[in-house]
């Protein structure tokens, strides 16, 4: 157990050694990071928006060559990127005025360029990134925030916050108050359906009740319709010849 702690503890010092030395031996001129970060911050703070925005409408192929022509080790995508937060950072702190002196710091990723900006509204850090091949990846514009301008942000953060969650508190609040009225309201309309179904004019019932008039075919009771065609021909005063009975059918009162 005690040689396998050992072997661990070696691979980790042999992994920090090797992470040390990779970091210290990593090679940037930071004269030429800080000339690529000029060129970018030269042409965003000279170029209005709409030009800006121009260069979204190139193709990705044509915006690399046109990067690789001037110089600046940085693909399409990227410098597209780095647009869009220029002018997020200038939205939020004001027109760029300038920026001071740069500082390099080496991280396992590559080379972070830092340098202090001013801007109309107020100061900010502005930092590029690049990549172990010195390749630039990406901006970042970071405002300068007083202490109370940080306490009233939080505090209008969590009045919000807190504002959304009463206000949804209370609509659902309101929901469940009004499901008492459902099972109300179920007894209404289904008293009502039976209501309409039950109600009737009063001379609907007695049609109802009233049997249909029953008729009789002479061909099933041929003896039948002969004794009442002779009735009918000796009432009348003339033969059977003068009429056929083709159908009997019974009167509703039986008096007959």
């Amino acid at each position: 157990m005690k040689k396998k702690i050992s072997l661990l503890g070696l691979v980790l010092i042999l992994v920090l050694g090797f992470t040390g030395c990779s970091r210290s031996t990593m090679e940037y001129d930071q004269t030429e990071l800080e000339q690529y970060a000029n060129f970018i911050v030269q042409n965003f703070s000279g170029l209005p928006d709409e030009q800006l925005d121009s260069f979204s409408e190139i193709s990705e192929l044509e915006l690399d060559l046109t990067l690789l022509n001037a110089g600046v080790p940085i693909s399409g995508e990227d410098f597209l990127t780095m647009i869009d937060a220029w002018q997020a950072g200038e939205e939020e702190c004001g027109a760029f005025i300038g920026i001071g002196e740069y500082t390099a710091e080496t991280t396992n990723d590559g080379v972070t360029l830092s340098a202090e900006a001013e801007y109309e509204d107020r100061n900010a850090t502005i930092e590029f990134a690049f990549d172990d091949e010195m390749n630039m990846e990406s901006i970042t514009v970071s405002a300068d925030y007083t202490t109370g301008e940080i306490l009233q942000k939080a505090g209008l953060n969590t009045i919000l916050g807190m504002g959304t969650v009463f206000v949804v508190l209370i609509f659902l609040s309101f929901v469940i108050w009004l499901l008492k009225f459902i099972p109300v309201l179920e007894t209404r309309f289904r008293k009502s359906g039976d209501a309409e179904d039950t109600a009737q004019t009063p001379d609907e019932e007695p049609e109802r009740l009233q049997p249909a008039a029953e008729e009789i075919n002479p061909s099933e009771d041929e003896e039948l319709a002969a004794v009442i065609a002779a009735a009918i021909a000796a009432a009348e005063g003339t033969s059977t010849d003068g009429f056929v009975v083709r159908s009997i059918r019974r009167r509703k009162s039986n008096k007959w």
